[in-house]
């Protein structure tokens, strides 16, 4: 298989999982090592192309953005509780991944682990789906308390772990602790921007020197892939948990654990 085809593949893999509570770092890590990739070769791409994600939101919801902007010009409260929830559910992250990098790096070729994690955290999702009962509706992201968004920020670094979802963790926490879905599902969102930037950029930093013009070509057509595919995957994402909820995606991950289990044991 080409670079070219192997680029596109995983930026379809990247669009379709990174919003969805089913690990996209975890299904690239098995995307991987079932098409026989090398996983050292394709490490940094599969990190640098999900500025692309990031886009696809901000194109999604720049309404919500250009508010935002303008509401901190005008110290609007709304706006200044918005940016607070994000910059403290973001902190804990950043802390963790700065003291546990390496830790983190070396986990992030094994697929077993990938497997186990997509069926604890699918049993996870049933869970929380069945006990935690968060109201129908909600204020929104800036309507979220200040405990409740560095709760989220700390349950978002189970996401360092690959398999787990930092989507999943993110939403399901903030379910757990009375967030409505839609809410919940967009604080996810929203606060993917600077998680998944502030990674990026730490792992160009750290790995950014040894990329050639054919890496940075590759980059850029997975990243295109990826954009377009998470356009479509986040509008029907919202739609599909405020009607039916997250147990389809709990069972989604099971599936694909238990098999991902037995493909490796029969390698």
């Amino acid at each position: 298989m080409s670079e070219t085809m192997t680029a596109i593949i995983l930026g379809i893999v990247e669009g379709l999982t990174e919003f969805l509570p089913v690990s996209s770092t975890g299904h690239l890590i098995l995307a991987t090592e079932l098409l026989g990739f090398d996983q050292a070769d394709w490490e940094v791409f599969n990190i640098a192309i999900q500025p692309a994600a990031i886009l696809a939101i901000v194109v999604l919801y720049w309404r919500t953005f250009w508010d935002v902007a303008k509401g901190l010009f005008g110290f609007e409260q709304g706006a200044i509780n918005f940016v607070r929830n994000l910059l403290v559910a973001f902190f804990p992250a950043v802390l963790l991944g700065l003291a546990l990098g390496d830790v983190i790096e070396t986990m992030l070729g094994n697929a077993a682990l990938v497997c186990w994690t997509l069926i604890i955290g699918g049993f996870a999702i049933l869970a929380i789906e069945r006990w935690a009962n968060p109201p129908a509706t909600g204020p929104g992201v800036a309507g979220v308390p200040l405990r409740t968004a560095v709760l989220i920020g700390i349950v978002q670094c189970l996401a360092m772990i690959p398999g787990v979802s930092r989507s999943g963790a993110t939403i399901l926490g903030a379910m757990a602790f009375g967030v409505d879905r839609k809410t919940a599902a967009e604080f996810s969102f929203f606060l993917a921007v600077p998680t998944l930037s502030g990674a990026t950029v730490y792992q160009l930093y750290k790995h950014g020197a040894g990329l050639t013009a054919d890496d940075y070509q590759l980059i850029g057509i997975g990243s295109v892939v990826g954009f377009v595919v998470a356009l479509v995957v986040v509008k029907l994402f919202v739609e599909i948990v405020t009607r039916i909820g997250f147990a389809p995606f709990a069972w989604y991950r099971i599936v694909v654990g238990a098999a991902g289990l037995v493909w490796l044991a029969m390698r």
